[in-house]
């Protein structure tokens, strides 16, 4: 490998910054001073100090919230005006799109490559397409048929539903960040936003522009710290209105009671355990390439990931024999190595789940071809990450943890099929229901499948695609909700029906 890419002076003093909270528009400590530390998962040492969040501290960033709901400066902006700062915020990520990019492969592990296309090129994208709806999500006028022959004027509109708890993930960090702000501050709500504990670091980068984008204090602020704080007290706080949580679908349930105290609207993207399938006529290299992309892209750390593979029996053998040349040639290392095709695991925690999975298949019979332990060709500086080889399973049944349970590393369980009614079945005998991938030049067996297939987004030949004009969601246990698209605006605004007797 060539190395990792130098570190540019502005992101290194960045790092060496004890980082606090952002909360109405200033920077602050803690309130009990406590620091986490955040590590850089391909050398597991030491890359920033952030603040853990107390009680306190939501308590503060929610009271801001609440008062930038009522500041003329925020709460009379005209929807132009508040597209506009959306936008602005849209031009200053891309100003610094390279130095978002570089944080984000630090504090989470992935590569360069990855980290400035998907993760800060969708922040951009998202604040530029919602950046539009603030004029155009329109209400309506509904004609009636009253009793004792009144005439009504009968109209809708839209308001903001209020102080939005933002609660998101570490896999795409800025972005699954942007995923809620963006549609909530376009239908002009408030928003308290907690990142995941280890990796913080680029959601409060975003936070700085925001500031320098002009949005009133208190309309977003930043409160880092773990889940078991800081999350829990978003989710219970009275003064929250809507809870957004991306996440595990076990803290999912965690949120859904906690938001019961006030009854606040709570929507949910969780887990999945997508299955990834190719018909008979498809191309066994084509199937390779993509259910390897579907499988090891962001490690494996993508919730629509396709680890879940059902192969015809006519072309099983020549999709695997391709798939394994593909997951023992992928480069794993440091994701600030140009080279790098696979970085390592976000934790240490992560790396000993995801291996302790790899071992429950072998010992309930999987077959590891390809992967399963540590690289052995690490440079000497990056030999105390969390490194994992791309792994591939195969002798898998639906009896086994491997297949039934989520694993978000780069482990894929593969099977053969031979009827499509039982394809189907298998497909679908999974608590989750996320997103399903299908691969054949036969489009009326594809629809078919599409169809039956209890997922909220079924690709056919192509995988991981999202925009932010799509809707994004889950069946059964993979949450409640949609994200992005004009679906999406319906979770952070309330209808307010109006009747207007002109009798």
């Amino acid at each position: 490998m060539t190395g990792p890419a130098p570190v540019p002076d502005r992101v290194r003093e960045f790092l060496s910054r004890d980082h606090g909270h952002y909360i109405d528009g200033h920077w602050q400590r803690s309130s009990d001073a406590a620091m986490l530390e955040s590590l850089n998962p391909a050398t597991g040492r030491h890359l920033a100090s952030i603040a853990r969040g107390t009680v306190a501290d939501v308590d503060d960033a929610v009271r801001a919230a609440r008062r930038a709901l009522t500041l003329p400066a925020w709460r009379e902006l005209t929807p132009l005006a508040r597209g506009e700062l959306l936008h602005r915020l849209a031009e200053l990520v891309d100003q610094y799109a390279d130095e978002l990019a570089l944080i984000e492969s630090l504090d989470n592990g992935k590569p360069m490559s990855v980290a400035r296309a998907v993760d800060v090129g969708t922040t951009s994208k998202l604040f530029r397409y919602f950046a539009g709806w603030p004029s155009k999500f329109e209400g309506s006028t509904i004609p009636l048929s009253p009793r004792n022959n009144l005439e009504i004027l009968n109209y809708t509109v839209h308001e903001p539903v209020g102080v939005v708890g933002a609660i998101v993930p570490w896999n795409f960090p800025v972005s699954m960040a942007t995923w809620k702000l963006a549609p909530a501050l376009a239908m002009g709500n408030t928003v308290v936003l907690k990142p995941a504990e280890d990796t913080s670091l680029s959601t409060l980068r975003l936070a700085e522009l925001i500031g320098e984008a002009g949005f009133p204090p208190g309309v977003v602020n930043v409160v880092t710290g773990t889940g078991s704080v800081v999350g829990a007290a978003i989710a219970e706080h009275p003064d929250v209105d809507k809870v957004a949580f991306t996440g595990s679908t076990e803290v999912g349930r965690m949120i859904t009671r906690a938001a019961l105290g006030n009854m606040k609207r709570v929507s949910l993207e969780l887990g999945g355990k997508s299955p990834h399938i190719a018909l008979p006529d498809a191309d066994p290299v084509e199937v390779a390439a993509a259910a390897a992309e579907g499988i090891f892209f962001n490690q494996g750390q993508t919730c629509t990931a396709g680890s879940r593979l059902y192969v015809h029996n006519d072309i099983y053998d020549d999709v695997m024999n391709a798939l394994i040349d593909r997951a023992r040639n992928i480069r794993v290392g440091p994701g600030t190595d140009p080279q790098t095709q696979m970085g390592p695991l976000v934790s240490s925690r992560q790396l000993a789940t995801v291996s302790s999975y790899i071992d429950s298949g072998v010992e309930d019979g999987a077959v590891v071809v390809a992967g399963g332990g540590r690289p052995v060709d690490l440079p000497a500086g990056n030999v105390d990450g969390y490194f994992l080889e791309p792994t591939v399973l195969v002798e898998t049944t639906h009896r086994m943890r491997v297949v039934r349970e989520e694993i978000f590393g780069p482990v894929l369980v593969a099977m053969r099929w031979n009827d499509l009614d039982e394809l189907v079945e298998m497909a679908n005998d999974s608590p989750y229901g996320l997103a399903a991938g299908i691969w054949t030049g036969d489009l009326r067996a594809a629809h078919r499948i599409a169809g039956a297939i209890q997922a909220g987004t079924v690709w056919i030949n192509c995988y991981n695609l999202t925009d932010p004009a799509s809707p994004f969601g889950g069946f059964k246990q993979s949450g409640w909700g949609r994200e992005m698209g004009r679906a999406v605006l319906e979770q952070y605004t309330e209808t307010k029906s109006v009747w207007v007797n002109i009798t």
